[in-house]
């Protein structure tokens, strides 16, 4: 069975349980996953329920597929996220993003945790993503391109909608949630980078750095779907200032942070797709 005959059996599979329409996607990263408790819960599917969508085994993940409202904008989101480190390839990380649009999803929020390069962050900042830096050593769209998913050679100029982060910026303005903006490097791990390593990853342009995220935005990007991405800075990766962490604390930070990413993102949504003016036609 291909690729999209897949999609197309996990989403009979949804649809079969709700009927919920939903523009927005959102995945919640490590230490992130109470964000849930903001949606107004319609049904929530275990991975492992779900034909063919890969089952997380990573701690602070709890593998599930959320369909719900927040305010009243329907939204999916995924309680947790697959990486290359626990053995799946680029395109099985991918799928459920290719699930999301096929439901009906326009626009991609992302989150993730990730260690701070640029010495002006501080551990439990919220950081937009400007950008991205492939260093993972795979793609998601390797291999066969099926049109129906989108074009051969996407264009990657705007991987991470403008738009989307004058719109954050604004919110956190008057929120007075400070939020800075950088670009994001991913790596494969799952061990955490030497000095050395972290000296290069700043020489090549990057603020920040995880083990996620990249494949999702480039198969979000191929898919046509707007993507605006966050970094909770869990701990700084100084070459010069190292000092060994534990997963233990990057869920601390993230779960502190959580409040404030939690506002940031609601606003987000709540402002995405506004009703049309009264007499305009639809």
């Amino acid at each position: 069975m291909g690729e999209y005959e897949k999609v197309q059996a996990a989403v009979e599979f949804i649809r079969s349980k709700t009927t919920l329409s939903a523009e927005t996607g959102i995945i919640l990263g490590t230490g992130l996953d109470k964000m849930a408790d903001k949606i107004k819960q319609d049904i929530v599917i275990p991975y492992g329920e779900i034909p063919y969508f890969p089952v997380t085994t990573v701690e602070a993940h709890p593998g599930n597929l959320i369909l719900g409202k927040i305010g009243e904008k329907g939204v999916v989101a995924m309680q947790g996220r697959f990486h290359l480190y626990e053995g799946y390839s680029a395109t099985q990380i991918s799928f459920p993003i290719r699930v999301m649009k096929t439901l009906g999803v326009r626009t991609l929020l992302e989150s993730n945790a990730a260690g701070g390069l640029n010495p002006l962050f501080a551990r439990g900042d919220l950081v937009a993503i400007t950008d991205h830096i492939n260093l993972m050593g795979e793609n998601p769209l390797t291999g066969p391109n099926d049109e129906r998913f989108g074009v051969r050679f996407p264009d990657m100029s705007n991987s991470y909608d403008r738009g989307l982060i004058e719109m954050a910026e604004k919110i956190a303005l008057k929120e007075k949630i400070h939020l800075q903006k950088g670009v994001l490097v991913g790596l494969r791990g799952p061990s955490l980078e030497t000095r050395a390593e972290y000296r290069f990853l700043r020489l090549a342009g990057a603020d920040m750095v995880t083990m996620s995220t990249v494949p999702e935005v480039i198969a979000a990007v191929h898919l046509g779907l707007k993507v605006f991405g966050i970094s909770v800075i869990t701990d700084m990766c100084l070459p010069d200032a190292l000092v060994p962490v534990s997963l233990e604390e990057i869920i601390k930070i993230a779960n502190d942070a959580e409040p404030k990413l939690t506002k940031l993102i609601e606003k987000i949504i709540i402002n995405l797709y506004p009703p049309p003016n009264k007499g305009e036609k639809t």
